[in-house]
């Protein structure tokens, strides 16, 4: 289980896929809201000038030294939602999100979105 004290500490290390491709850098991390859990990370990439931050489950994730290594490929991980550098995951995207990558969404009975940045 990864601690969100310990993932926030994870903050620019490098993301890399599977097979050691680097992705970008990881930015912040997402919440279960349910058990405060991390459940996503966003991860920057693109340009120098035109970042965007995309989308990465957290299940799976191996820390090295200088890393965080997820459980899915650069390409499917790069070709996923996306929020510009300055933004936050709307809630009425967080069905499609889970949806992306296989994951099930279950909505809150209390209607309070599923995911929150931390």
């Amino acid at each position: 289980m990864i601690e969100s004290a310990d993932i926030r500490e994870w903050r620019t290390r490098d993301v890399v896929d599977p097979d050691g491709r680097r992705i970008g850098s990881l930015e912040s991390v997402y919440v279960d809201t349910g058990t405060d859990q991390p459940a996503f990370a966003t991860v920057t990439v693109g340009l120098p000038t035109r970042h965007r931050l995309v989308f990465v489950p957290l299940a799976g994730t191996v820390v090295g030294p200088n890393y965080v290594r997820v459980a899915h490929a650069k390409a499917k991980v790069k070709d996923g939602p996306s929020i510009g550098t300055d933004d936050v995951l709307p809630a009425e995207d967080e069905p499609a999100l889970f949806a992306y990558f296989g994951l099930e969404y279950l909505p809150p009975a209390d209607g309070v979105r599923v995911l929150a940045r931390r």
